[in-house]
C-alpha cells in the first residue's frame, strides 16, 4: 500500500451510522436518558442537518483586489435547520409541521392552525445519531420553526408522509449566536464498579 493510500487511525470512531432520531429534549450530560415521549416522530429517507453560512465579499467590486480575499470576507447570516420526511400523525407532530398552530385544550385530538405567529411556536429540536464506535453525535436547532407548513402525501398501499423543514432562529436576546450547536461523544467509559459513566467526552463542535 502506498504512503498516501491510507485512512486516519480513528476513522471507525468518526463514522456516523443509521438515521438517528429527532427529539424534543436531550441532555448531553446524560445521553442514555432518552424517553419515548421525547421522540418526535418516525421518519423515512434519512434526516438532513444543515448549518450553512451566507457570506459577502467586501472586495468584490474593488479594482485590483484578488477574488476571495479572506480578510474582506464576512458572514451575513447562517441558515440552520433540519429537513426530514415524517411518518407521524400525532397531534404534536402535526403541530410541529404546521408551525403556527395550537392543540385544543378541550380536545387534544384537535389541531388549530393560527394566523398569528407566536414566539412560543419555536422550540429547540434535537437530532441524535449513533457513531460506529458506540458513541453518539448530536445537533440541536435553537428556536426551530417549520418554514414549509404541512403537506401530507398519501399513496395506495403505502404510508402517508409529510415533508418537514425546520429552521433555527435567533431572538432579541441571542442576536449574536448561531442558532445551532453540535456534539460528538465517544462511548462512555466504565467506572470502577463496572458501570458505564455518562456524559460528553467531546464537547460542542
Amino acid at each position: 500500500m502506498g504512503e498516501y493510500t491510507r485512512i486516519p487511525a480513528d476513522t471507525f470512531e468518526q463514522i456516523q451510522t443509521d438515521a438517528g432520531i429527532l427529539l424534543y429534549k436531550f441532555d448531553p450530560a446524560n445521553p442514555g436518558a432518552v424517553k419515548d415521549e421525547d421522540i418526535i416522530c418516525p421518519t423515512t429517507g434519512g434526516i438532513t442537518i444543515r448549518c450553512v453560512p451566507t457570506t459577502s465579499d467586501m472586495g468584490e467590486d474593488v479594482d485590483n483586489c484578488p477574488a476571495n480575499l479572506l480578510e474582506l470576507k464576512k458572514i451575513d447570516s447562517w441558515d440552520c435547520g433540519l429537513e426530514f420526511t415524517s411518518l407521524g400523525t400525532s397531534p404534536q407532530s402535526i403541530r410541529l409541521a404546521l408551525g403556527a398552530a395550537d392543540i385544543d385544550t378541550n380536545d387534544p385530538t384537535h389541531i388549530l392552525p393560527r394566523k398569528v405567529l407566536k414566539v412560543s411556536d419555536a422550540q429547540d429540536i434535537w437530532w441524535v445519531g449513533d457513531r460506529a464506535d458506540g458513541g453518539w453525535v448530536a445537533a440541536v436547532v435553537r428556536k426551530a420553526l417549520s418554514t414549509n407548513g404541512f403537506s401530507l402525501k398519501t399513496s395506495k398501499n403505502g404510508k402517508g408522509n409529510t415533508s418537514v423543514n425546520l429552521t433555527g432562529h435567533v431572538t432579541v436576546e441571542t442576536q449574536d449566536k448561531v442558532p445551532m450547536e453540535f456534539y460528538s461523544s465517544a462511548p462512555a467509559a466504565p467506572d470502577t464498579d463496572g458501570q458505564e459513566e455518562g456524559g460528553v467526552t467531546d464537547e460542542i463542535i
